[in-house]
């Protein structure tokens, strides 16, 4: 069995390698060669925790396993991330467990390279600014991963309280962009790409604020409530997601659905773009839309990524198990 602790993740993966695993298991999952299992989340009656499991299987990959972990909202105060998690794997071929895995980085990586992969595959050829809402740990790393993917000459954003945008603000200045604060009908009408990632449960961004060809990853809505855009917007736009299934009952597009605005047919998988049987943005005019609901699959990729690279590189703790 191999242990990797999650004080070594960082220098064996970075935005690169997770992007790589995550667009190849989208891929896989359009054409049915991989599945995602029922998703379990409780809220376990003590420090306010959420907890759950994601699975599945790839059988293009042999990647199998799942990711155990959740949400414990006090953990800042102990001087932690409030998300945690493991991932184990197991050999496909025999049930035994493969290796244990740190998650806590790899979920932030898995979550940035799933926008980067529809700003990759979806956004205007020609996007110029890139829009920014919330400023939450996760946002620096959708930014980072975002500028890979366009020529952006510069970054707005906005958030509920908007000292924290500071942090966007050292990310731009890395990447030697400017930064501007701005309102959200300035974000809407200016940003060929915004990406939301906020843990709203109300909407934020209003239809009405966004003008022209834009896509916009819905990275926050991973939970039955939670919205972060109008259902107006959702219905306009032309609509992408990781899995119908869960974008339907826990992503973004749940409340447009419930609303009666869009079916399971107005939702496309974002890995038939990338398998070619669909082909995505068609006008410079179009709005897209990715639900980023966040599957177990990403997870498995990525843990199955580093594994290898731990292997390659001889920093994997191998333990009899």
């Amino acid at each position: 069995m191999i242990i990797l602790p999650e004080k070594e993740i960082a220098s064996l993966i970075g935005r690169a390698e997770a992007f790589t695993a995550v667009e190849r298991v989208f891929a896989s999952m359009a054409k049915g060669d991989a599945y995602n299992f029922p998703v379990v989340r409780e809220a376990i009656g003590h420090a306010d925790a959420l907890y759950g499991f994601k699975s599945g299987f790839d059988r293009s990959s042999l990647a199998l396993g799942l990711k155990s972990g959740g949400y414990w909202p006090g953990n800042a105060d102990k001087g932690l991330t409030n998300h945690q998690s493991t991932i184990f794997l197991f050999d496909a071929d025999t049930g035994r467990v493969k290796a244990a895995v740190g998650g806590n980085l790899l979920t932030a990586l898995r979550t940035a390279a799933a926008s980067a992969v529809s700003i990759r595959h979806l956004a205007p050829k020609g996007a110029k600014t890139l829009g920014m809402i919330g400023a939450g740990h996760q946002s620096t790393f959708q930014m980072r991963a975002a500028l890979e993917q366009r020529a952006f000459e510069r970054v707005i954003g906005w958030n509920q309280h908007p000292e924290r945008l500071d942090r966007l603000t050292a990310v731009a200045a890395e990447a030697g962009l400017p930064f501007e604060k701005v309102s959200l009908d300035r974000l809407g009408g200016e940003a060929d790409v915004i990406i939301t990632i906020t843990s709203s449960f109300d909407p934020i961004l209003k239809d009405a604020q966004v003008t022209g060809g834009t896509h916009i990853a819905c990275m926050g809505t991973d939970t039955v409530g939670k919205q972060e855009v109008e259902s107006a917007l959702v219905a306009r736009a032309t609509a992408f997601t990781d899995e119908v299934s869960q974008s339907l009952s826990l992503g973004e597009c749940q409340h447009a659905a419930r609303e009666g605005l869009i079916s399971e047919t107005d939702i496309t998988p974002i890995g038939d773009v990338i398998n070619g049987r669909h082909s995505g943005r068609t006008s410079d005019d179009e709005l897209t839309l990715f639900d980023g609901t966040g599957v177990g699959l990403q997870d498995l990729a990525v843990a199955a990524s580093v594994v290898e690279l731990a292997l390659e590189k001889g920093k994997a703790i191998t333990v009899d198990f």
